[in-house]
Protein backbone atom coordinates (compact mmCIF):
# COMPACT_ATOMS: atom_id res chain seq x y z
CA UNK A 1 0.00 0.00 0.00
CA UNK A 2 1.16 3.42 -0.80
CA UNK A 3 -0.15 6.12 1.36
CA UNK A 4 0.81 8.58 -1.27
CA UNK A 5 -2.56 7.53 -2.95
CA UNK A 6 -4.39 8.12 -0.58
CA UNK A 7 -7.52 10.50 -0.78
CA UNK A 8 -7.92 13.76 0.29
CA UNK A 9 -10.94 14.88 1.12
CA UNK A 10 -10.70 18.25 2.56
CA UNK A 11 -9.12 19.73 -0.76
CA UNK A 12 -9.94 23.25 -2.29
CA UNK A 13 -8.23 26.28 -1.17
CA UNK A 14 -10.13 29.29 -0.55
CA UNK A 15 -9.47 33.14 0.56
CA UNK A 16 -10.94 36.49 0.44
CA UNK A 17 -9.94 40.16 1.71
CA UNK A 18 -12.90 43.14 2.28
CA UNK A 19 -11.84 46.59 3.09
CA UNK A 20 -14.59 47.71 5.08
CA UNK A 21 -13.92 51.15 4.25
CA UNK A 22 -13.68 50.55 0.69
CA UNK A 23 -10.03 51.04 -0.16
CA UNK A 24 -8.98 49.57 -2.89
CA UNK A 25 -6.60 46.35 -2.21
CA UNK A 26 -3.46 45.50 -5.32
CA UNK A 27 -4.21 41.62 -6.48
CA UNK A 28 -1.22 40.85 -5.32
CA UNK A 29 -2.78 40.39 -1.62
CA UNK A 30 -5.10 37.78 -2.59
CA UNK A 31 -2.93 36.27 -5.51
CA UNK A 32 -0.43 35.70 -2.27
CA UNK A 33 -3.26 34.03 -0.25
CA UNK A 34 -4.56 31.55 -2.64
CA UNK A 35 -0.70 30.60 -3.78
CA UNK A 36 0.26 29.08 -0.77
CA UNK A 37 -2.92 26.76 -0.94
CA UNK A 38 -1.72 25.34 -4.24
CA UNK A 39 -1.41 22.05 -2.59
CA UNK A 40 -5.37 22.15 -2.30
CA UNK A 41 -5.78 21.83 -6.03
CA UNK A 42 -4.64 19.93 -8.69
CA UNK A 43 -4.52 22.78 -11.18
CA UNK A 44 -8.14 21.94 -12.54
CA UNK A 45 -9.67 25.48 -11.39
CA UNK A 46 -8.67 28.43 -10.19
CA UNK A 47 -10.21 31.83 -10.38
CA UNK A 48 -11.03 35.22 -8.48
CA UNK A 49 -13.63 37.70 -8.28
CA UNK A 50 -12.84 41.57 -7.60
CA UNK A 51 -15.13 43.99 -7.04
CA UNK A 52 -14.86 47.81 -7.93
CA UNK A 53 -12.34 46.85 -10.87
CA UNK A 54 -14.69 49.01 -13.43
CA UNK A 55 -15.27 52.63 -11.82
CA UNK A 56 -15.45 54.19 -15.37
CA UNK A 57 -18.52 51.99 -16.29
CA UNK A 58 -20.23 51.48 -12.48
CA UNK A 59 -23.46 51.54 -13.74
CA UNK A 60 -23.38 49.57 -16.31
CA UNK A 61 -23.39 45.43 -16.20
CA UNK A 62 -20.39 43.87 -17.30
CA UNK A 63 -20.84 40.54 -18.66
CA UNK A 64 -17.61 38.23 -19.06
CA UNK A 65 -18.36 35.30 -21.44
CA UNK A 66 -16.64 32.64 -23.49
CA UNK A 67 -16.75 31.02 -26.45
CA UNK A 68 -16.28 27.50 -27.90
CA UNK A 69 -16.25 28.85 -31.05
CA UNK A 70 -16.29 32.38 -33.19
CA UNK A 71 -20.16 31.23 -34.42
CA UNK A 72 -21.31 31.14 -30.27
CA UNK A 73 -19.82 34.28 -30.13
CA UNK A 74 -21.69 35.69 -33.41
CA UNK A 75 -24.91 34.09 -31.94
CA UNK A 76 -24.18 35.68 -28.08
CA UNK A 77 -23.45 38.91 -29.52
CA UNK A 78 -26.50 39.25 -31.75
CA UNK A 79 -28.67 38.57 -28.82
CA UNK A 80 -26.78 41.44 -27.04
CA UNK A 81 -27.35 43.77 -29.39
CA UNK A 82 -31.01 43.39 -29.96
CA UNK A 83 -31.62 43.91 -26.45
CA UNK A 84 -28.68 45.59 -24.72
CA UNK A 85 -26.90 48.91 -25.57
CA UNK A 86 -23.25 47.86 -25.67
CA UNK A 87 -21.25 50.76 -24.60
CA UNK A 88 -18.01 48.91 -25.08
CA UNK A 89 -16.88 45.29 -26.25
CA UNK A 90 -13.77 44.02 -26.28
CA UNK A 91 -11.67 40.97 -25.38
CA UNK A 92 -10.87 40.79 -21.76
CA UNK A 93 -7.10 41.20 -21.42
CA UNK A 94 -4.83 38.39 -20.72
CA UNK A 95 -1.42 36.99 -21.60
CA UNK A 96 -0.13 33.88 -23.40
CA UNK A 97 2.08 31.88 -20.97
CA UNK A 98 3.55 28.34 -20.79
CA UNK A 99 0.95 26.94 -18.09
CA UNK A 100 -2.29 27.90 -19.94
CA UNK A 101 -1.37 26.88 -23.32
CA UNK A 102 -5.08 26.54 -24.37
CA UNK A 103 -8.10 28.36 -23.73
CA UNK A 104 -11.64 29.69 -24.95
CA UNK A 105 -12.63 33.47 -26.84
CA UNK A 106 -12.55 35.46 -23.53
CA UNK A 107 -14.36 38.76 -24.06
CA UNK A 108 -16.39 40.91 -21.70
CA UNK A 109 -19.16 43.82 -22.84
CA UNK A 110 -20.35 46.46 -20.54
CA UNK A 111 -24.18 46.97 -21.18
CA UNK A 112 -27.33 48.42 -20.26
CA UNK A 113 -30.98 46.97 -20.90
CA UNK A 114 -32.90 48.57 -23.74
CA UNK A 115 -36.48 49.58 -23.03
CA UNK A 116 -37.79 48.65 -26.10
CA UNK A 117 -35.70 45.03 -26.43
CA UNK A 118 -37.86 42.63 -28.36
CA UNK A 119 -36.98 39.49 -25.98
CA UNK A 120 -40.04 41.02 -23.52
CA UNK A 121 -42.39 38.76 -21.49
CA UNK A 122 -45.87 39.36 -20.40
CA UNK A 123 -44.43 39.98 -16.70
CA UNK A 124 -42.36 43.24 -16.50
CA UNK A 125 -39.67 42.60 -15.74
CA UNK A 126 -36.65 44.15 -13.44
CA UNK A 127 -33.43 44.82 -14.89
CA UNK A 128 -31.36 42.78 -12.57
CA UNK A 129 -34.22 39.69 -13.53
CA UNK A 130 -33.69 40.42 -17.35
CA UNK A 131 -30.31 39.86 -17.02
CA UNK A 132 -30.40 36.88 -15.01
CA UNK A 133 -32.65 35.91 -17.70
CA UNK A 134 -30.01 36.69 -20.19
CA UNK A 135 -27.19 34.50 -17.90
CA UNK A 136 -30.19 32.01 -18.46
CA UNK A 137 -30.56 31.92 -21.97
CA UNK A 138 -27.52 32.09 -23.34
CA UNK A 139 -25.58 29.29 -20.89
CA UNK A 140 -28.69 27.25 -21.73
CA UNK A 141 -29.64 27.97 -25.51
CA UNK A 142 -26.15 29.09 -27.06
CA UNK A 143 -23.82 26.04 -27.64
CA UNK A 144 -20.91 26.86 -26.79
CA UNK A 145 -21.81 30.41 -25.07
CA UNK A 146 -21.11 30.79 -20.99
CA UNK A 147 -21.67 33.75 -19.34
CA UNK A 148 -19.18 33.90 -16.40
CA UNK A 149 -19.88 37.25 -14.86
CA UNK A 150 -22.55 39.13 -14.92
CA UNK A 151 -22.59 42.05 -12.08
CA UNK A 152 -21.77 45.52 -12.15
CA UNK A 153 -17.85 47.37 -11.11
CA UNK A 154 -17.27 43.69 -10.79
CA UNK A 155 -15.60 40.59 -12.64
CA UNK A 156 -14.75 36.79 -12.12
CA UNK A 157 -11.45 35.83 -13.91
CA UNK A 158 -10.92 32.01 -14.00
CA UNK A 159 -10.25 29.38 -16.01
CA UNK A 160 -8.41 25.91 -16.02
CA UNK A 161 -4.71 25.73 -14.08
CA UNK A 162 -3.91 27.09 -10.60
CA UNK A 163 -5.47 29.90 -9.76
CA UNK A 164 -2.06 31.63 -9.54
CA UNK A 165 -1.13 30.56 -13.22
CA UNK A 166 -4.89 31.71 -13.43
CA UNK A 167 -3.74 35.41 -11.94
CA UNK A 168 -0.68 35.34 -14.50
CA UNK A 169 -3.02 34.59 -17.53
CA UNK A 170 -5.50 37.27 -16.56
CA UNK A 171 -3.11 40.04 -15.70
CA UNK A 172 -4.74 40.39 -12.47
CA UNK A 173 -1.97 42.71 -11.32
CA UNK A 174 -3.38 45.48 -13.49
CA UNK A 175 -6.57 45.58 -11.14
CA UNK A 176 -7.60 46.56 -7.37
CA UNK A 177 -10.48 45.92 -5.80
CA UNK A 178 -12.03 46.73 -2.31
CA UNK A 179 -13.07 43.00 -2.20
CA UNK A 180 -11.36 40.13 -3.52
CA UNK A 181 -11.79 36.23 -3.58
CA UNK A 182 -10.28 33.19 -5.04
CA UNK A 183 -10.18 29.54 -5.15
CA UNK A 184 -8.04 27.12 -5.63
CA UNK A 185 -9.56 23.70 -7.54
CA UNK A 186 -9.70 20.01 -6.47
CA UNK A 187 -12.51 18.61 -8.61
CA UNK A 188 -13.70 15.55 -7.41
CA UNK A 189 -16.75 14.52 -8.70
CA UNK A 190 -17.61 17.06 -11.69
CA UNK A 191 -14.67 17.27 -14.18
CA UNK A 192 -12.31 20.40 -14.76
CA UNK A 193 -13.43 22.80 -17.46
CA UNK A 194 -13.10 26.20 -17.89
CA UNK A 195 -16.77 27.25 -16.95
CA UNK A 196 -16.78 25.00 -14.02
CA UNK A 197 -13.71 26.69 -11.95
CA UNK A 198 -14.57 29.12 -9.67
CA UNK A 199 -16.00 31.61 -8.99
CA UNK A 200 -19.63 31.30 -10.03
CA UNK A 201 -21.33 34.49 -10.39
CA UNK A 202 -24.69 35.91 -10.95
CA UNK A 203 -25.55 39.77 -11.42
CA UNK A 204 -22.96 40.94 -8.16
CA UNK A 205 -23.12 37.73 -6.09
CA UNK A 206 -20.09 34.96 -6.27
CA UNK A 207 -18.80 32.03 -4.59
CA UNK A 208 -16.41 30.24 -4.03
CA UNK A 209 -16.84 26.49 -2.13
CA UNK A 210 -14.65 23.96 -0.71
CA UNK A 211 -16.69 20.16 -0.34
CA UNK A 212 -19.12 18.91 -1.82
CA UNK A 213 -22.99 19.95 -2.18
CA UNK A 214 -25.19 16.03 -1.75
CA UNK A 215 -28.42 18.02 -2.17
CA UNK A 216 -27.54 19.18 -5.20
CA UNK A 217 -30.41 17.10 -6.80
CA UNK A 218 -33.09 18.87 -4.48
CA UNK A 219 -31.95 22.07 -4.65
CA UNK A 220 -31.81 22.26 -8.87
CA UNK A 221 -35.20 20.97 -8.85
CA UNK A 222 -36.34 24.02 -6.61
CA UNK A 223 -34.39 26.88 -8.59
CA UNK A 224 -36.08 25.38 -11.70
CA UNK A 225 -39.32 26.52 -9.69
CA UNK A 226 -38.28 29.72 -9.93
CA UNK A 227 -36.63 29.56 -13.63
CA UNK A 228 -33.08 29.17 -12.74
CA UNK A 229 -31.19 26.78 -14.75
CA UNK A 230 -28.25 24.94 -13.85
CA UNK A 231 -26.02 24.63 -16.70
CA UNK A 232 -22.04 24.45 -15.72
CA UNK A 233 -22.05 20.75 -14.69
CA UNK A 234 -20.88 21.38 -10.97
CA UNK A 235 -22.81 21.59 -7.91
CA UNK A 236 -21.28 25.23 -6.41
CA UNK A 237 -23.63 26.72 -9.07
CA UNK A 238 -26.59 26.57 -7.29
CA UNK A 239 -25.28 27.80 -3.97
CA UNK A 240 -25.03 31.50 -6.25
CA UNK A 241 -28.50 31.07 -7.58
CA UNK A 242 -29.59 30.21 -3.43
CA UNK A 243 -28.45 33.22 -2.50
CA UNK A 244 -30.08 35.76 -4.96
CA UNK A 245 -33.50 33.86 -4.70
CA UNK A 246 -32.92 33.80 -0.81
CA UNK A 247 -31.80 37.62 -0.91
CA UNK A 248 -33.23 39.74 -3.62
CA UNK A 249 -36.14 38.20 -4.76
CA UNK A 250 -37.31 37.01 -1.60
CA UNK A 251 -36.10 39.96 0.66
CA UNK A 252 -33.92 37.98 3.36
CA UNK A 253 -31.38 39.84 5.17
CA UNK A 254 -28.15 37.38 4.88
CA UNK A 255 -28.31 36.31 7.91
CA UNK A 256 -31.86 34.53 7.39
CA UNK A 257 -30.54 33.44 4.20
CA UNK A 258 -27.13 31.43 6.07
CA UNK A 259 -29.88 30.25 8.37
CA UNK A 260 -31.75 28.91 5.52
CA UNK A 261 -28.76 27.05 3.64
CA UNK A 262 -26.91 25.92 6.72
CA UNK A 263 -29.73 25.35 9.30
CA UNK A 264 -29.29 24.32 12.80
CA UNK A 265 -30.35 20.53 13.30
CA UNK A 266 -34.12 19.82 15.16
CA UNK A 267 -32.34 18.73 18.11
CA UNK A 268 -30.51 22.22 18.91
CA UNK A 269 -33.72 24.30 17.47
CA UNK A 270 -35.62 22.32 20.51
CA UNK A 271 -33.41 23.59 22.94
CA UNK A 272 -33.68 27.28 22.52
CA UNK A 273 -35.85 30.02 23.78
CA UNK A 274 -39.70 29.44 22.30
CA UNK A 275 -39.50 33.16 20.10
CA UNK A 276 -36.00 31.55 18.37
CA UNK A 277 -37.25 28.26 18.09
CA UNK A 278 -40.56 29.50 15.67
CA UNK A 279 -38.61 31.72 13.57
CA UNK A 280 -35.48 28.74 12.83
CA UNK A 281 -39.00 26.26 12.67
CA UNK A 282 -40.18 28.72 9.79
CA UNK A 283 -37.23 29.04 7.86
CA UNK A 284 -36.68 25.05 8.03
CA UNK A 285 -40.31 24.64 7.26
CA UNK A 286 -40.47 27.01 4.18
CA UNK A 287 -36.73 26.82 2.76
CA UNK A 288 -36.21 22.83 2.99
CA UNK A 289 -35.55 22.53 -0.42
CA UNK A 290 -33.19 25.29 -0.22
CA UNK A 291 -30.94 23.83 2.78
CA UNK A 292 -27.27 22.42 1.44
CA UNK A 293 -26.01 18.88 2.85
CA UNK A 294 -22.53 18.04 2.58
CA UNK A 295 -19.50 18.91 3.90
CA UNK A 296 -18.51 22.45 2.57
CA UNK A 297 -17.08 25.96 3.09
CA UNK A 298 -18.18 28.70 1.16
CA UNK A 299 -17.13 32.42 0.30
CA UNK A 300 -20.03 34.56 -0.34
CA UNK A 301 -19.41 38.20 -2.10
CA UNK A 302 -21.39 41.04 -3.18
CA UNK A 303 -21.27 44.70 -4.28
CA UNK A 304 -21.48 45.20 -0.46
CA UNK A 305 -19.81 42.68 1.44
CA UNK A 306 -18.23 39.39 2.06
CA UNK A 307 -20.09 36.32 3.87
CA UNK A 308 -18.00 33.30 5.20
CA UNK A 309 -20.22 29.94 6.28
CA UNK A 310 -19.29 26.35 6.63
CA UNK A 311 -21.87 23.55 6.61
CA UNK A 312 -23.51 22.33 10.18
CA UNK A 313 -20.98 20.02 11.58
CA UNK A 314 -17.78 22.28 10.20
CA UNK A 315 -16.58 19.23 7.77
CA UNK A 316 -14.55 22.05 5.66
CA UNK A 317 -12.15 24.29 7.36
CA UNK A 318 -12.67 28.06 7.56
CA UNK A 319 -10.68 30.62 9.49
CA UNK A 320 -11.36 34.61 9.96
CA UNK A 321 -8.81 37.09 10.82
CA UNK A 322 -8.92 41.24 11.15
CA UNK A 323 -6.49 43.85 10.88
CA UNK A 324 -7.34 47.50 11.02
CA UNK A 325 -10.08 48.25 8.28
CA UNK A 326 -9.33 44.60 6.44
CA UNK A 327 -11.04 41.15 7.00
CA UNK A 328 -9.37 37.99 5.92
CA UNK A 329 -11.35 34.65 5.59
CA UNK A 330 -9.48 31.55 3.80
CA UNK A 331 -9.12 27.64 4.53
CA UNK A 332 -5.46 28.03 6.49
CA UNK A 333 -4.20 30.22 8.76
CA UNK A 334 -0.99 30.36 6.69
CA UNK A 335 -3.08 31.82 4.13
CA UNK A 336 -3.69 34.58 5.94
CA UNK A 337 -0.53 35.40 7.93
CA UNK A 338 1.13 35.66 4.00
CA UNK A 339 -0.40 39.09 3.62
CA UNK A 340 -1.34 39.82 8.05
CA UNK A 341 1.97 38.95 9.71
CA UNK A 342 -0.27 40.40 12.72
CA UNK A 343 -3.86 39.90 12.73
CA UNK A 344 -5.46 41.68 15.69
CA UNK A 345 -7.50 39.06 15.59
CA UNK A 346 -7.64 35.53 14.75
CA UNK A 347 -10.68 32.87 15.17
CA UNK A 348 -12.51 29.43 13.51
CA UNK A 349 -16.10 30.29 12.75
CA UNK A 350 -18.51 27.89 14.34
CA UNK A 351 -19.92 25.03 12.34
CA UNK A 352 -22.65 26.39 10.45
CA UNK A 353 -22.47 30.25 12.08
CA UNK A 354 -21.72 32.94 9.51
CA UNK A 355 -19.26 35.77 9.41
CA UNK A 356 -20.89 38.32 8.10
CA UNK A 357 -18.82 41.46 6.87
CA UNK A 358 -20.46 45.04 5.28
CA UNK A 359 -19.28 48.16 4.13
CA UNK A 360 -19.43 50.85 6.26
CA UNK A 361 -22.83 52.85 5.81
CA UNK A 362 -20.60 55.44 4.30
CA UNK A 363 -18.97 53.56 2.00
CA UNK A 364 -20.58 54.85 -1.66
Amino acid sequence: MNHLYQKDISGCGLSGIISTTGKLIPAEDIIKTIRIQNERGNGLGGGFAGYGIYPEYKDYYAFHIMFDHEQAKQDAEAYLDDNYIVVRKEPIPHRRTAAIPTHPLLWRYFVKARDNRPDLELEELSEDDFVVKTVMKINSEIDGAYVFSSGKNMGAFKGVGFADEIADFFMLEQYQAYIWTAHNRFPTNTQGWWGGAHPFTLLDWSIVHNGEISSYGINKRYLEMFRYKCTLLTDTEVVAYLFDLLIRKHGLSARLACLALAAPFWGDIDRLPEDEQQVLRQIRQVYGPAMLNGPFSVLFAHSRGLIGLNDRIKLRPLIAATHDDRVYMASEESAIRTVCAKPDRVWAPRAGEPVIVELNDDVI
